[in-house]
């Protein structure tokens, strides 16, 4: 009797409670002045929104990934790269909406979601390319394990700050230094620079405070050689010229030979610029790229199998296929339909296909080949289908690109 008694005091065992969500928040509007349709803009071949998504994913304490957007073609990528999408409201979605506002409609409708709550928010912004996932873990393990309310990303700097005067007549005044004493670098207090990449939060102090600094702030040194924000022109193009040298190998989504039997390419739009010049008589005029014409040479020379795929049946289009030595397919109602046949009479696997093209009427296609890639200035749809996007527009070397993708630099040594 006391046994079961006893067995009956014995407190049941606890049930597993869901621990607080670690939420990595990337806010990405359509709306980019300096640069159009920025956060889609590739670098080393990847869209900026899919690189941070991607180290968001591979960082150890992050639960999930969010992307809060108001871009269908912004949504449609970060889909594709793993993220779950928050359509942003109108009203927080325009040139004076704070990145804090987005977060903080995130995390709602993501606990609305999942049902889940969230303990530590992150804000990571994809502006920053060379993002990694150590950086990510960094604040987040500040916030997580450290027991800081708040973290973000900083790196060393050892630059003297200067400042304009007020008015005309004000004379410029140093900001970290007085202008009449320039201590060495190492005899200087060392100052940090906040990087912009990554921030942590605790959930709960966030939505009180409304800002991303509040309680004790730790500060997450990261390598200054990677610290880049893409603002303008300027800063894309430094970000793509760095991206060989700071992208370790295999964390850039880029096919390589080894991946693909088969190149199909589109033709207005891609292998030009879209544009087409008319005669009086009726006759058309594209312009092309002569470093397009290698690219493919070389692509032959090294055995795959080439076709050009076009919805205009057009002499133009047949005569740039004859000049490649490359068979076209052209006047094709559904494109996904004629590629599709072409390679199950070639007897080549679909998933071993790059396909490239510009514009809707190619996403059959994309949704189709396991390498389905866009030119930069495609339509917004397509980039977002694509597992890569060439830095090059259409008619602007874009396949010279893809062919240094599979074949290395050296792709035009006959």
């Amino acid at each position: 009797m006391r046994a079961a008694q006893a067995a009956q005091a014995t407190p049941a065992e606890p049930v597993d409670q869901v621990s607080p969500a670690v939420l990595a928040v990337i806010p990405a509007r359509g709306g980019s002045k300096g640069v159009p349709a920025k956060n889609l803009a590739p670098i080393g071949g990847v869209p900026l929104v899919a690189r941070a998504v991607r180290e968001c994913r591979a960082a150890r304490l992050v639960t999930d990934v969010v992307v809060s957007t108001d871009d269908p073609g912004i949504a449609a990528t970060a889909r594709g790269a793993g993220a779950v999408v928050v359509q942003r409201p109108a009203a927080i979605a325009g040139d004076t909406a704070t990145s804090e506002a987005a977060v903080l409609h995130a995390m709602d409708a993501y606990e609305a979601m999942h049902g889940t709550a969230v303990g530590t928010v992150l804000l990571v912004q994809c502006t920053s390319p060379f993002l990694t996932s150590g950086d990510v873990d960094g604040v987040a393990e500040a916030v997580v394990e450290g027991g800081a309310d708040s973290a973000l990303t900083v790196a060393p700097f050892h630059g003297f700050v200067w400042r304009e005067g007020a008015a005309e007549d004000s004379a410029a005044h140093g900001v970290n230094h007085d202008k009449s004493r320039r201590p060495r670098r190492q005899d200087r207090p060392q100052d940090l620079l906040e990087t912009g990449a990554a921030y942590a939060m605790r959930a709960d102090g966030f939505r009180a405070a409304r800002h991303r600094f509040f309680g004790r702030t730790e500060l997450v040194r990261t390598d200054a050689a990677r610290v880049l924000e893409v603002d303008d022109p300027h800063d894309l193009a430094r970000a793509r010229a760095l991206a060989p040298l700071l992208d370790g190998p295999g964390t850039a989504a880029l096919p390589a030979r080894a991946d693909v039997d088969a190149v199909v390419m589109d033709f207005d739009g891609t292998q030009t610029d879209d544009r087409v010049l008319i005669d009086a008589d009726g006759r058309e005029l594209v312009a092309v790229h002569r470093g397009d014409g290698l690219g493919v040479a070389a692509l032959r020379r090294a055995g795959l199998a080439l076709l050009i795929l076009s919805t205009e049946e057009n002499a133009v289009v047949a005569a740039r296929g004859r000049k490649l030595r490359v068979p076209v397919l052209h006047g094709v109602d559904r494109k996904d339909r004629a590629l599709k046949q072409w390679c199950e009479e070639q007897g080549i696997a679909p998933d071993r296909v790059l396909y490239v093209g510009n514009d809707v009427n190619d996403l059959g296609c994309l949704g189709l080949v396991g390498w389905p890639v866009a030119v930069a200035d495609a339509h917004d749809a397509v980039r977002g289908a694509a597992r890569a996007v060439t830095s090059a527009p259409g008619g602007s070397g874009a396949l010279r690109e893809i062919a240094s993708w599979l074949l290395g630099p050296a792709l035009t040594t006959p």
